[in-house]
């Protein structure tokens, strides 16, 4: 994607686009790491006179000699010539005499400047960013941030059977879902979505809503993409000039999978089972969005754990299966059906079993994907 500038506060999860350097040393001055004393030297049993006071925003401008002390306030520039702030606990005050007890802490309890970071400290790029790096880029007083725009998809439902959310549906209707939960998905993994029309099982409504996809970067179809009567979504497509990669995965759910390219535009065909929809969207649509935004191209990211139950032997598809994880371990759902959204909802993870996977013993570490 392109790269555009907006200002930090409206940075957080945006991927930067290229690094950006701090403006200025953190902290920009010694400051006090606590409430109490800067001297020039300190010991048990020492008394000094107090001459003044540091606080935060407002610095003592004149050195400490030897004999003297500032009275100062945690964040508060050091003043020149001290090298020690001795804790408000470890001093007895009377009037402007403080005296050092016998339990004198052993730190400086000073921040030198640029502890944090120093000026033309790099924040690499790309990342995500998050409100700890929101935060941090505050401090290096970085106002607006370079980040790459946000990838444009079109989300297109097709079927008779379809209806929106609020709408009574007929008879032999349901509500379309997977279109809504593939919206929220794109939209938390940095992509900006719009659900368009849904088409109908003809051909006519099917290119008319492949007409408004207007200036996508991706469009992606939910349903028709097998190969029955009614899935025309491969035929009209090839029409209209896709030039397809592939048609069909080894997996499941999601068998009908479609990928190719329509012109400048990536188009994805997800099958319309709405568990098979949304696995799709975690396996295949997520990093494609990653790779848009200028992130590593990798796999969606697969970590281990161990099985709470035992699992049969795997067939020839491999099969990314509801589960939850805890910290006991990884347990499938007892319910598979690519049609419960219930169970996916319930769920955390897709335990991922290989092809020809043997039958699995509980303890035995398997694959899965977080789900997002």
């Amino acid at each position: 994607m392109e790269t555009e500038e907006i200002p930090l506060v409206s940075a957080s999860g945006r991927t930067l686009a290229r690094a950006v350097s701090a403006k200025r040393d953190q902290p920009p001055f010694p400051s006090s790491a606590m409430d109490g004393y800067a001297v020039a030297d300190a010991a048990p049993g020492m008394t000094f006179t107090v001459i003044g006071e540091s606080a935060a925003g407002h610095r003592f401008d004149r050195a400490v000699a030897e004999g003297q002390a500032v009275r100062i306030f945690t964040g508060a520039p050091v003043p020149a010539g001290a090298t020690h702030v001795v804790i408000q606990e470890d001093v007895t005050r009377d009037g402007d005499l403080i005296t050092v007890g016998n339990r004198l802490d052993q730190g400086a309890n000073i921040r030198p400047a640029g502890t944090d970071f120093a000026e033309n400290a790099r924040f690499d790029a790309p990342k995500t960013l998050n409100p700890f790096d929101i935060a941090l880029l505050a401090s290096m007083n970085v106002a607006r941030v370079p980040v790459a725009r946000k990838p444009k998809v079109a989300l297109i439902s097709t079927g008779d059977e379809l209806v929106m959310p609020g709408e009574t549906p007929g008879p032999d209707q349901i509500i379309v879902s997977n279109t809504f939960g593939l919206h929220a998905l794109l939209s938390a993994n940095g992509a900006a979505p719009r659900i368009l029309p849904i088409a109908r099982d003809n051909k006519d409504s099917l290119r008319h809503a492949f007409s408004l996809i207007d200036d996508a970067d991706l469009v992606i179809t939910i349903g028709g993409a097998s190969v029955g009567d009614h899935d025309l979504v491969a035929p009209v497509a090839a029409e209209l000039g896709m030039d397809r990669a592939f048609h069909k995965v080894a997996m499941r759910p999601g068998k009908p999978l479609m990928s190719g390219r329509l012109a400048e535009t990536m188009m994805i065909g997800l099958p319309g089972n709405p568990v098979s929809a949304m696995v799709c969207g975690q396996v295949f649509v997520l990093p494609v969005i990653r790779a848009m935004l200028g992130l590593p191209r990798q796999a969606a990211p697969r970590r281990s754990a161990l099985l709470k139950d035992a699992l049969p032997a795997n067939g020839n598809r491999e099969h990314y299966m509801r589960a939850i994880l805890d910290t006991d371990g990884l347990r499938a759902a007892t319910r598979q059906d690519s049609s419960l959204l219930s169970v996916l909802s319930g769920a955390n993870a897709l335990l991922v079993r290989p092809v020809d996977d043997p039958a699995r013993e509980v303890g035995e570490r398997v694959e899965y994907i977080p789900l997002n």
